[in-house]
């Protein structure tokens, strides 16, 4: 059985594979204080409760954008589940051609997504991962990885508008049900949710029209809040929750030898 790891900024994923098929799945709280233990710990007690076994574990894969929890990852693989994992980075086999400036810059949720999205969509595809951070990929017709687009999340923006002004409240991220709003809390939701929408959307028409009219690309979107998201724009064709555990497990399947 092969466990997948991602390692972002808020959550951590995993999954167990058997073959292609994702039989479990989990997401946690990305905590860079825990150590190795504690989330040896935690791992242990999902997976008794999901009734898997650690022991049913043969290989591991990580992908991570937190440098800092990478290490205690490793070594609680190690302690807890014998097994070295596979980690995503510079000098792994991904079969594309990465073009970018410093191919080690790309943070590897990047990569791992254009990887499982070229596996399971074919190309050429624009790839929109909706986390703390927002990210726009492009992939080409044979798969290579051409660029995109890094912008705010949209949890990070509203986190930034309220900790920037004094009487702005917190508030829940659901849209409103019109864009004329007559309070601050639906005028919030509104300029937020709905900016953030325009601001998707803008950038995929945008890199439509610099690839060119005959350019015809699927958009794939992912990420926490993509579903949300996807409702409202014009762009977005469909979703994958389980798109970077995909493709890490496409990688895995390159590397394991």
């Amino acid at each position: 059985m092969l466990l997948v790891i991602d390692i972002g900024n808020s959550n951590i994923v995993m999954g167990t594979y058997e073959g292609k098929n994702l039989m479990k799945h989990w997401r946690v709280s990305t905590d860079s204080q825990k150590t190795g233990d504690e989330y040896g710990m935690l791992i242990n007690d999902l997976f008794r409760y999901q009734g898997v076994s650690i022991n049913d574990v043969s290989d591991i894969i990580i992908s991570s954008v937190v440098p800092q929890l990478l290490v205690p990852f490793t070594k609680m693989c190690e302690r807890y589940f014998k097994i070295k994992p596979l980690v995503v980075g510079p000098g792994i086999k991904t079969g594309i051609k990465i073009n970018y400036e410093n191919p080690r810059a790309i943070g590897a949720d990047r990569i791992v997504n254009a990887v499982g999205a070229f596996e399971h969509y074919g190309g050429p595809l624009i790839v929109i991962d909706i986390g703390t951070a927002t990210t726009i990929d492009v992939v080409a017709d044979n798969g290579d990885f051409l660029g995109g687009v890094i912008a705010p999340g949209i949890v990070s923006a509203a986190d930034s508008l309220v900790s920037s002004t004094a009487k702005l409240p917190r508030i829940e991220l659901v849209p409103p049900k019109s864009v004329i709003c007559h309070n601050t809390t639906t005028g919030m939701q509104a300029g937020i949710i709905y900016g953030y929408v325009g601001q998707v959307d803008e950038i995929v028409r945008r890199i439509r029209a610099e690839m060119g009219e005959t350019w015809k690309a699927k958009v794939i979107a992912t990420g926490g809040l993509a579903k949300m998201i996807s409702k409202e724009s014009k762009t977005i064709d469909k979703i994958d929750h389980f798109l970077t555990l995909s493709g890490l497990r496409v990688l895995y399947e390159r590397n394991k030898n």
